[in-house]
């Protein structure tokens, strides 16, 4: 699938498609997709046609395939796993006298799109001439509830204004399952072909009135899912109706005149639920309450509750920027689709596709925790709270997995739907042991976020302590090097499989610590485990004694042990079409050069930053800015945070402005196949962490802002301690105020501030003088305000 470069009319709080643009019709139904973190609906047209991906997704539903493997190896993971293109209820097919409005045929006369930032709603409009000469108007609103979150609606209008008297039209409103579909990642592999080809079995199908349900199973999962459909219909003259159900489609059919100037409204209810336990009979039943719910509400009364949740939390959420109006609209776009992929989860994961596309087989990874969790746990701290259970609820998958590697604790899986380890490449995949450390720096940011003592008990000082038996007993002590972790894995996947990995032995150490505090917090939990004195003085003594490399003669940290004496990469040979390196180089020559697909050791001068001092941070960025080609979304709101902390402003001003527009600008050509979610927290992360200079070490919060040339005034919020605190930045100074509860102790650029309802104004320092920086050749961000 080729995938164009979607335009998009710069507005405050919406995203527009005006016209037709087939080439970006894949991304498009990425951007315009609605979700609520149970339901995922991406933004193909009522009709059907045209399409790419018609994607309509449940969290956590899922069909099993057996993994490929060239030769097989002890502890490889047998069965992957990948989300299901669920039954779709977004058809609603119209039929103009005998003509299928289909926008590939007839004439479009004018055609509007809008995701409504504030509304939480898919509007379109759209007049058509159809091949006979008729014209209609055709109006829909489509939302996923985030009230109700097994609920969503849409609202069809046809209108009628051509002069050339009445019109006849049929509706048909479908619920249609294993509807044919790319699904894009595993498209070589044959038995992932086959085991999704038609992965739904039918198990029952009931239609009477205006209702239908159709209950499905997966083949090899086992998991049962249930779509039901209800409708309220509004005609202006004579009609007709009909409904029918079979094994994968159910259809309701109107049939109406429609007298000159006059229109016909259908409201379309869909209610969507699994489960692993449940009946087919109790499916039903549950799909069939929550329509008959929501339609004795009303549409007009979704629209209300919608308008009110995203009220509630744009307070708490939102970025205002002023300086970059195309800046302040990605950043609310992605702030949008962070919500709707967390706000109801509800124990469930937060994909690296959110619920918008099928993009990585619906699999979440360690994006979640280091990307995802940080912000969510300040906007919106109950969304991090289920994601983290949801973590907990696979623990004891997780421990199994240690077991099978010969090791303590628990080891939790690089990419997974239910918690087993489905990676299939052992070097990006098991060796990348970082992941539960990151999880374990999510619990920490949120209990001292929220001080939420519950989940402490019940939850988070388990995931601690258990982690932390991991790094003990799959790092080992020397008498020359201190605490060694070898072979394993960093986010750099273009040096796989090294000994102390730098992020990786910093984000361990605090976990180690981390733990020992747990223990010491919940003795009741310690005891539980079966922790001992013993243990918890190997985990201070690892702490400790942690390996952490450093190449004195350069003055820079290596990235792993003799990183900085591999060969360099030669990046001026480098055709710019060569990138991304992987698919274009053999990874026996990437692993053995100095080149970096994504910040690594960069990002612990920012997770880890109080492990390092403000010379290193200025010395480390320089060397590996250097060495660094962006082959992943993920690296640039890294980088951004990091230039900005070291004087680099505009340059954090690019790197910003890549992580936002990423799938906006469909800047890494796979947009089509689902937004990338981290990359869109990220455009949140750099103006808070980044120009607003937050850091969150020990559980004190600390800015020290500074802002680019053309940023005029920055504004973002954050929930912390029961508090919600506001920040106001501009280029000379920077005012803080508490809007609801206590007074609050931060520092700002190291002076320490009591915040209150009463805003406190702080001047902001001078930027101190940096040497400049340089990129790879070929791959420096496109400069912000030159096109």
């Amino acid at each position: 699938m080729t995938e164009g470069r979607p335009t998009f009319p710069i507005e405050p709080w919406a995203l527009t498609e005006t016209g037709l643009d087939h080439s970006a019709l894949a991304v498009h139904e990425s951007v315009f997709a609605l979700s609520n973190g149970h339901i995922g609906m991406r933004g193909s047209f009522e009709e059907g046609e045209p399409v790419v991906v018609p994607g309509t997704y449940l969290n956590g539903f899922f069909e099993e395939r057996p993994l490929p493997y060239a030769e097989a190896g002890y502890g490889f993971p047998e069965q992957g796993q990948t989300v299901v293109n669920v039954t779709d209820g977004k058809l609603i097919r119209l039929l103009v006298g005998d003509t299928p409005l289909d926008l590939d045929y007839g004439e479009i006369v004018e055609h509007r799109r809008t995701l409504d930032l504030r509304r939480g709603l898919l509007r379109r409009c759209t007049e058509w001439r159809s091949p006979n000469g008729r014209v209609v108007t055709v109006t829909s609103t489509r939302l996923v509830s985030l009230r109700r979150r097994s609920i969503a609606a849409i609202e069809y209008s046809v209108e009628c204004t051509d002069g050339q008297g009445d019109l006849y039209i049929a509706l048909q409103s479908d619920l249609l399952a294993n509807e044919p579909v790319d699904s894009g990642s595993e498209a070589d592999d044959p038995r992932a072909a086959a085991a999704l080809a038609r992965p739904l079995l039918n198990e029952m199908a009931v239609a009477r009135g205006q209702r239908a349900v159709l209950v499905h199973r997966t083949q090899r999962s086992r998991l049962r899912m249930a779509a039901g459909m209800d409708h309220v219909v509004e005609v202006p003259d004579t009609s007709t109706t009909d409904i029918e159900a079979t094994d994968d489609l159910a259809r309701f059919t109107l049939a109406a005149r429609l007298p000159q100037g006059s229109s016909v409204r259908l409201i379309k209810y869909l209610s969507y639920g699994w489960s692993s336990r449940r009946s087919a009979a109790a499916l039903r039943d549950q799909v069939e309450g929550a329509l008959a719910t929501a339609k004795l509400a009303g549409f007009e009364r979704l629209l209300r509750e919608q308008r009110e949740v995203l009220d509630e939390h744009w307070q708490h959420a939102d970025v205002e920027i002023e300086g970059d109006d195309e800046l302040q609209q990605a950043v609310r776009v992605g702030v949008f689709h962070l919500l709707q992929a967390g706000l109801r989860a509800e124990r469930q994961p937060i994909p690296a596709k959110g619920l918008t596309g099928p993009g990585y087989d619906g699999h979440t990874f360690w994006d979640t925790e280091t990307y995802v969790l940080p912000v969510l746990t300040y906007i919106a701290p109950h969304a991090a709270r289920d994601a983290l259970r949801w973590r907990h609820s696979t623990l004891e998958l997780a421990r199994e997995r240690a077991r099978v590697l010969g090791l303590e604790g628990a080891a939790f899986p690089w990419r997974t739907i239910r918690g087993e380890e489905t990676s299939g490449y052992w070097p990006a995949g098991t060796a990348a042991f970082h992941i539960n450390a990151d999880i374990a720096d999510a619990v920490v940011r949120y209990h001292n976020a929220t001080e939420d003592e519950e989940f402490d008990r019940d939850h988070g000082a388990e995931l601690l302590i258990e982690t932390a038996r991991l790094w003990a007993s799959l790092g080992h002590f020397d008498d020359e090097h201190g605490f060694r972790i070898d072979g394993v894995t960093g986010p750099d996947e273009y040096t796989a499989v090294v000994d102390n990995n730098v992020y990786t032995n910093l984000m361990a150490q605090r976990n180690l610590r981390e733990a020992i505090a747990a223990v010491k917090r919940q003795p009741d939990v310690a005891g539980r485990l079966g922790v001992t004195g013993d243990e918890t003085t190997r985990w201070d003594r690892a702490a400790a004694l942690m390996a952490v490399p450093y190449d004195t003669r350069r003055g820079v940290h290596m990235q792993s042990d003799a990183f900085t004496h591999h060969e360099e990469w030669d990046f001026e040979a480098t055709p710019p079409d060569c990138y991304p390196l992987l698919l274009h180089y053999p990874y026996f020559d990437i692993y053995r050069k100095q080149v970096v697909k994504q910040a690594d050791l960069v990002m612990a001068l920012h997770l880890r930053g109080d492990a390092f001092t403000h010379e290193e941070k200025v010395a480390d960025f320089a060397y590996y800015e250097a060495r660094t080609v962006r082959d992943s979304s993920l690296s640039a709101t890294q980088q951004a945070v990091v230039a900005a902390e070291t004087g680099h402003l505009a340059l954090a001003y690019d790197y910003w402005g890549e992580a936002t527009l990423t799938d906006l600008q469909n800047l890494h050509g796979n947009s089509g196949h689902g937004l990338h979610i981290a990359s869109l927290a990220g455009g949140w992360t750099v103006a808070v962490a980044g120009l607003g200079g937050m850091r969150d070490h020990g559980g004190q919060l600390a800015f020290a802002p500074r802002l680019p040339d053309r940023i005029t005034r920055l504004r973002f919020r954050l929930n912390y301690q029961g508090r919600l605190l506001v920040v106001t930045v501009t280029p000379t100074e920077a005012t803080y105020r508490v809007i609801e509860g206590d007074p609050l102790d931060v520092q700002h650029h190291g002076r320490r501030l009591t915040v209150t309802e009463d805003e406190v104004t702080a001047a902001i320092p001078p930027a101190p003088e940096v040497a400049p920086v340089h990129q790879p050749h070929g791959v420096a961000p496109r400069r912000r305000g030159r096109r």
